[in-house]
């Protein structure tokens, strides 16, 4: 195993630097990267997710490649602007709520976006949370007007309940993320009421497999979303994107371009707005150049230490 430790472009989550560890076993290589702010036990699905990887595999594809959005971070418009004309992508989500910004910003970064992909492209809000309901509807209302029309908001609010009532408030589309990945058991989420849209990330949920069952039980169209990993770990959202039954959403997997680097040559950047659905992860050939210093590394071999404890409880 290899740890990395590869600064982002941009401030996302509240880090400069992005961290994970690599995993080489019999069926290729698995990406371990919970964010820190993941206890050891929900830590234990992106571990079982890489394990999945690296041991097993995925399910066989039912499609070759897969169209993605653009990824905009909390930039100035201007900035928003270049990053979606240089993207080639027909579909932009972009980042709002951050509280270092204003709702004006937001829309200001919003019409930029739109500006960018024309009338025909289409433009997506994460809010993270961030919003109660009230500040929701209001805030949902004004970007769906700079946009010139919202495909929909993702996560606007914490809990199922208040995404419901959002939705029954707005005339957006609602989409849930962490209200699913971050549930005790996201098998038994009833999202129908609360949102139009579920949002995966294969590592979260324990794996390509484990997400497919999500994806069935929570019966909603949905978006495959990756979690700004390396190459090797965004193999794996893309081999559930392949595998869904169908797949009617842009899906928020083009996000290497948020890397100032990546561990394999062989890396994973759309083209015309798509990516290639892989049988197994590139080869992090490129490792050396984005190796951890010594006590990051030592860091993270002990969360692993930690983190396996818990396998047996998923």
């Amino acid at each position: 195993m290899d740890v990395y430790a590869i600064p982002l472009r941009t401030r996302f989550r509240g880090i400069t630097v992005r961290e994970g560890l690599l995993i080489r076993g019999d069926a290729g290589w698995g990406e371990f990267c919970p964010f820190s702010d993941y206890s050891d036990a929900e830590s234990a699905p992106w571990l079982a997710s890489a394990l999945e990887a690296s041991e097993h595999g995925w399910p066989s594809p039912v499609r070759e490649s897969v169209e993605v959005n653009a990824t905009v971070p909390v930039v100035s418009a201007e900035k928003a602007y270049e990053l979606v004309s240089a993207s080639g992508c027909r579909t932009a989500k972009v980042k709002v709520a951050d509280p270092r910004v204003s709702l004006a910003e937001d829309c200001d970064r919003v019409e930029a976006v739109r500006a960018a992909l024309g009338p025909r492209g289409a433009v997506r809000i994460d809010a993270n949370m961030a919003w109660d309901v009230d500040t929701a509807v209001k805030a949902i209302g004004e970007l769906d007007r700079a946009a010139g029309g919202l495909e929909y908001a993702e996560q606007p609010c914490p809990s199922i309940e208040e995404l419901a009532d959002v939705r029954r408030r707005v005339g957006v589309r609602i989409a849930a993320d962490e209200s699913i990945r971050r549930a005790e058991d996201p098998l038994k989420v009833a999202v129908a009421g609360a949102a139009d849209i579920a949002v995966l990330k294969v590592a979260p949920l324990g794996g390509v497999r484990r997400a497919l069952e999500v994806a069935e039980a929570c019966g909603l169209p949905c978006v495959v979303s990756s979690a700004v990993e390396t190459s090797v770990g965004l193999a794996a959202g893309l081999a559930l994107a392949g595998a869904l039954p169908t797949l009617d959403f842009a899906c928020g997997l083009g996000t290497m371009s948020l890397l100032t680097g990546d561990v394999c040559g062989a890396s994973l950047s759309p083209v015309d707005g798509r990516l290639p659905v892989p049988l197994q992860a590139p080869a992090p050939d490129l490792f050396a150049a984005h190796a951890a210093a010594p006590d990051v590394r030592a860091a993270w071999e002990a969360r692993l230490t930690r983190v396996r404890a818990h396998l047996p409880t998923l």
